[in-house]
């Protein structure tokens, strides 16, 4: 007889063939209902809804929403797709987010299909799921929806004629760099002539005009004239001032981070009490790093949940840490975080030695970042607990952030976003400012598979140093409210709760 180790190898291996090409979603009857209640209570499957599963580690804690926020997008597309087939898509506000490349996961998902419903679903972690049928107005067609990074939206220009002026008032940044990305007006003109959307070219119209594309504004409102249709131009953005920051030759996730600095500036500059720049030695500079360190690793360890003490931190420090000589460190994947930590702020030191010395900041971050995260994680592939290629570079997989509804940009345009965030901070003349955006920026970005609030809160350091300001620590106590402004920045685009946060760590600590 099969013992239950052979028995969950069994329905382990029926689940590994259904998970080919990154699938986590499953339908009850992909299983048999042996294999299926055999892996839910191993921890390995856990309900959506009825008949919806979703794959996971058993390791994972209950409660914890990053499973579901990992498939949940994928989860949106299977199920729409088995109720609806093709003719369904995401509403046009969230469309446009998906086309910015933004894919955070909203509390209410609205897709419109043929035959939708007025059904409202309730999905894990209060997500809801809601059906409506095609506005008869819209005239939606097959060739109207594509798929894209996974899911059904509107192609980009009928959902620009058709979104509600709100969204050019809620998500400004976004909607600044969609616009950005019309190369034309022979793109976008098309369904507002098609469909004699007059209200809507004049708010087009208003919207390039505002941005500077006056070119776009001026052929917009000429055509439409031209087919004999009146239009009142009307600049659909509140305020007066535009953020863009880009040129129209660069990619849509460049202008993304450059809208999203831009955008923020002037919210943290708020928050910034102590400038000008203060002078400093380097020597008591640098000493002054060095006696922060047992301090700072212990909370920027504990932040990611590694469980540390001080005495194992000084231990590894000193070189006095040896896997075979000290069997009584039980843990070793915290010890070689130890290790790796100490590695990498005795990088990170010579970094801020450089730009004490006059060098510019975001060209020293630039330059030296990469040497940061190999010291990071060297001392685990040393001791065989990962792999080499972690120290390639930046991830070329997706990556998800644990109890986060953001999605980190997708791996391919990791380089391009990342070479955007060297360019603000290059360009950034407040040192506060490039140590609070390069901080939220980088997780917002999430260029490496594991590290990256480590490497966030060393770039903001080497950043404050810039400044004069002192090496500072976010502390685990503040954790909770730490994690919840990086949120509210990545989904909500509300940067005001991390500057103040950042603020009253950098200021309490200067003072």
């Amino acid at each position: 007889m099969a013992t239950y180790s052979e028995k969950l190898t069994a329905s382990l291996k029926k689940l590994r063939q259904l998970q080919r090409g990154g699938k986590k979603v499953l339908q009850s009857n992909d299983l048999s209902r042996v294999h299926r209640d055999r892996l839910k209570g191993a921890g390995y499957l856990e309900k959506i809804i009825p008949k919806w599963l979703m794959s996971k580690s058993p390791e994972v804690a209950k409660g914890d929403t990053t499973p579901w926020y990992s498939c949940c997008w994928e989860f949106c597309k299977r199920y729409c797709d088995s109720r609806f087939a093709k003719s369904w898509h995401l509403s046009p506000e969230q469309s446009l987010l998906i086309h910015s490349g933004d894919m955070s996961i909203p509390y209410q998902i609205i897709i419109y299909a043929k035959k939708g419903q007025q059904n409202l679903l309730e999905l894990p972690f209060d997500v809801k799921l809601i059906d409506l049928a095609f506005p008869k107005t819209h005239k939606i067609t097959s060739k109207d929806i594509e798929e894209v990074n996974g899911v059904n939206v509107l192609n980009l220009p009928l959902a620009l004629s058709i979104v509600q002026p709100a969204f050019f008032q809620n998500k400004p940044a976004e909607a600044e760099m969609i616009l950005g990305t019309i190369e034309d007006a022979s793109r976008i003109l098309p369904p507002l002539l098609a469909r004699g959307r007059t209200t809507a070219a004049g708010r087009l119209a208003g919207a390039f005009r505002h941005i500077g594309r006056e070119s776009i504004a001026d052929e917009i409102c000429d055509t439409m004239k031209d087919a004999g249709h009146e239009i009142i131009e009307d600049n659909p953005f509140t305020g007066k001032q535009t953020i863009r920051t880009w040129t129209q030759a660069e990619s849509p996730v460049v202008a993304r981070i450059k809208t999203l600095w831009g955008k923020a500036r002037p919210f943290v500059i708020k928050e910034c009490a102590n400038e000008p720049l203060a002078e400093n030695d380097t020597n008591e500079y640098l000493a002054s790093v060095d006696e922060a360190y047992t301090h700072d690793a212990y909370h920027s360890l504990s932040i990611e949940g590694y469980m540390v003490s001080d005495v194992l931190i000084n231990r590894v420090a000193a070189g006095n840490w040896n896997p075979e000589d000290a069997p009584h460190d039980e843990n070793e994947k915290n010890a070689m975080a130890c290790r790796g930590y100490w590695e990498c702020f005795t990088k990170v030191k010579d970094s801020v030695k450089d730009v004490l010395a006059g060098e510019q900041a975001g060209a020293v971050a630039r330059r030296d970042h990469r040497s940061w995260y190999r010291a990071l994680f060297s001392p685990h592939v040393k001791a065989g607990l990962l792999d080499g290629v972690v120290l390639a570079g930046y991830r070329n997989h997706p990556v998800f952030i644990k109890g986060s509804r953001h999605v980190p940009i997708n791996e391919a345009s990791v380089l391009d976003a990342m070479n955007a965030l060297f360019d603000c901070l290059k360009n950034e003349t407040s040192p506060f400012v490039a140590a609070t955006l390069g901080h939220w920026l980088f997780g917002y970005i999430h260029p490496y598979t594991d590290g990256n609030g480590r490497m966030a809160r060393f770039l903001m350091n080497l950043m404050l140093a810039s400044g004069g300001y002192s090496w500072t620590t976010i502390e685990v106590g503040k954790r909770d409210d730490y994690m919840a402004a990086l949120d509210a920045a990545s989904v909500e685009s509300d940067i005001k709760p991390f500057a103040q946060f950042i603020s009253q760590c950098v200021f309490k600590d200067d003072s």
